[in-house]
């Protein structure tokens, strides 16, 4: 990587990072603003162009992304989903697709059928980075947000294979819809097996390392190591990725392991911020790509690329009518937990919410240079600027507008209910609390004053989580209780703050290991935390 390269990799980052205040000081999403800021950056003539090979694009953005995706949902949401799930991240795919093909086969001179399959194929799944990013942001009622994840993750799954089963009939000038099928079948199978095994072998490590700095490490390099045996097989990389973290999400976690789980979270929100900002930054840096392929021809190719776009757009509307009728239908028979949108209202935000990004551009600038018969990639050009049509529209477009759009139609989060949760959870977690107090005083003698305070502690650990669980007579009590424990933490940070300082400053006295010194501190900071 040349110094340019590298000096373009650090803007992004710094963008990725600025990106997000500046987004919610403005009310946009901040992946919106990083693919504005690539354009710009793809416009100025003293920028280098993206030097990154194509088939590095997906190994090196999509793991991490994923894994970071799947950490905030769980194996049993995708389950309950599943009907919705796959009406769009597997149906909705394959009929984009389709009815792309026919339409770009029609209006693009001399385009080969399975050219434009290929074509339908990479602009056919919404891009469950910029779901993630973007509808996330926007306080949409919880049930949504689960369905966009839930289709951004697997969709790609199915797009992706599709894909590779276009070019290669392209590339080999030979199809078999048989073969096909196989192939994806195949794909899934060994895809399933290579993320459980990945799992279950990341999560014995884990118990093994036991060091929370190096659970986290083993934790960056384990979607990728999913990512590529997947691929090495011959089975689905991405859906390696999202076996792997839903089996470590439902089996690696300890309750006990409280550094592990705070230092992890933190660590993987910075991870998403970064390599999402320079994801979509890619995209809008790519740009010159299609500018490249457009030089001359701008009135025919905006042309074929506004009816692609309408085609997307439509068939995602047309689709999601029926299907989110059909899934309501199904619900009310034989489902009572299932996530579906219950209003018409909700129904149009997921089909504004049907975003392209990272996944498109790689599959487009992924298409080989030649076939098997040293002939160009026919439409190869015309390809990459059709697809970056439909991405920097529905990106900018909708991503822009989505947020307007959610504020006119009034779509909001169901705050009452996830109050509720919030109070059910509150009453287990003291109830809990309250069992083990009881099995304790049967197995110690406690004094009754500690078996007292011990009781209130119990009390006050689903206070803390909900309020509302004080009852009227004791919530003055609480308060007072309240305004006490917060003069005593605030006491005890101030008295932490002057540990620090102190250690810190013998960091710079003669004789001084840095070493030891860094132990304390982070036994001081390990205290802090609890």
């Amino acid at each position: 990587m040349t110094v340019d390269q590298l000096t373009l990799l650090f803007v992004l980052l710094l963008g990725a990072v600025v990106s997000v205040p500046v987004g919610e000081r403005l009310g946009l999403p901040a992946p919106v603003l990083m693919t504005l800021l690539g354009i710009v950056l793809a416009l100025l003539e003293f920028v280098p162009n993206v030097d990154i090979p194509p088939d590095l694009i997906l190994p090196l953005l999509l793991p991490p992304l994923l894994y970071a995706a799947v950490r905030r949902t769980s194996w049993r949401q995708f389950a309950a989903n599943v009907r919705p799930i796959l009406l769009l991240a597997v149906a909705l795919v394959f009929v984009t697709m389709l009815c792309v093909a026919a339409v770009a086969h029609a209006i693009v001179p001399g385009l080969p059928l399975a050219a434009a399959l290929a074509l339908g194929a990479l602009v056919a799944p919404p891009d469950p980075v910029a779901a993630t990013a973007v509808a996330g942001k926007l306080g949409l009622p919880r049930r949504l947000v689960s369905i966009l994840e839930g289709e951004g993750l697997f969709n790609d799954v199915t797009a992706i294979v599709l894909y590779n089963v276009a070019i290669a009939a392209v590339v080999s000038g030979t199809f078999s819809p048989w073969e096909a099928g196989l192939d994806l079948v195949l794909s899934a199978v060994v895809a399933v097996a290579v993320g459980l095994a990945l799992g279950w072998g990341a999560n014995k490590l884990m118990d093994l390392l036991g060091d929370a700095t190096l659970q986290i490490g083993l934790s960056l390099l384990v979607p990728y190591a999913s990512y590529v045996l997947a691929e090495e097989l011959h089975g689905s990389g991405v859906l390696a990725v999202l076996t792997t973290a839903l089996f470590l999400a439902e089996y690696a976690t300890d309750a006990d392991d409280v550094m592990t789980r705070l230092a992890g979270h933190t660590f993987w929100d910075i991870v998403d911020t970064l390599v999402t900002g320079v994801a979509f930054g890619l995209v809008g840096l790519e740009l010159h790509n299609a500018i490249r392929t457009a030089s001359g021809r701008w009135g025919e190719l905006l042309g074929w690329a506004a009816a692609i776009v309408g085609v997307v757009v439509v068939v995602r509307l047309l689709w999601l009518l029926p299907a989110t009728w059909l899934t309501q239908r199904l619900h009310a028979a034989r489902d009572t937990d299932e996530e579906i949108p219950v209003s018409w209202r909700e129904t149009v935000v997921m089909w504004w919410s049907g975003m392209r990004g990272v996944a498109s551009v790689a599959l487009a600038l992924a298409i080989p240079l030649e076939t098997d018969a040293q002939e160009a990639f026919p439409g190869r050009g015309e390809i990459i600027f059709l697809a970056f049509g439909v991405i920097m529209a529905t990106l900018l477009v909708q991503g822009l507008s989505l947020p307007w759009l959610v504020g006119r139609l009034g779509v909001r989060a169901d705050t009452g209910r996830e109050k509720r949760l919030e109070h059910d959870l509150a009453v287990r977690a003291a109830k809990a609390a309250k069992r083990r107090l009881r099995e304790i005083e049967e197995a110690e003698e406690l004094p009754e004053e500690l078996s007292e305070q011990m009781l209130r502690s119990a009390f006050d650990i689903g206070v803390r989580i909900s309020p509302d669980l004080a009852e009227d007579e004791r919530r003055e009590a609480q308060r007072q209780r309240a305004l006490r424990l917060k003069r005593i933490r605030r006491i005890q940070r101030e008295m932490l703050s002057a540990a620090r300082h102190e250690v810190l400053a013998a960091r710079s006295e003669p004789g001084a290991d840095p070493e030891v010194v860094d132990r304390v501190l982070r036994h001081l900071d390990v205290r802090s935390l609890r």
